[in-house]
């Protein structure tokens, strides 16, 4: 089985931004901007709460497989680089979460 990283992803989505809006979806979602990339991934978010709510692992596998194509658009379309997300991540695991949730009140 190959893996398909989030790196992945991000350069697959780099590579159809640009293109014509009728040659693939993310291009044309790229195409309307911002605003139309988060309603999907909002959109997506709800429907994956919902699989796991109901405990429905096959619905849930494939809404999560959504919000993370989504999430890469919108991160591309509002022009926040995947590296700069893992970055933070990173910085934010280098302490307990309890800690970093109460220094992000403060800030």
């Amino acid at each position: 089985m190959t893996t398909f990283t989030l790196d992945d992803l991000a350069a697959l989505v780099d590579s159809r931004a640009g293109q014509p809006p009728d040659t693939s979806y993310t291009a044309k979602l790229l195409s309307e901007g911002p605003a139309k990339a988060a309603k999907k991934l909002g959109e997506e978010a709800v429907e994956a709460a919902i699989a796991a709510v109901q405990g429905d692992r096959k619905a849930l596998t494939s809404e999560a497989a959504d919000v993370l194509y989504h999430l890469i658009v919108t991160l591309k379309a509002g022009g926040v680089p995947l590296s700069d997300v893992m970055a933070e991540l990173g910085r934010r695991t280098a302490q307990s979460g309890l800690a970093e949730k109460a220094a992000r009140r403060h800030t």
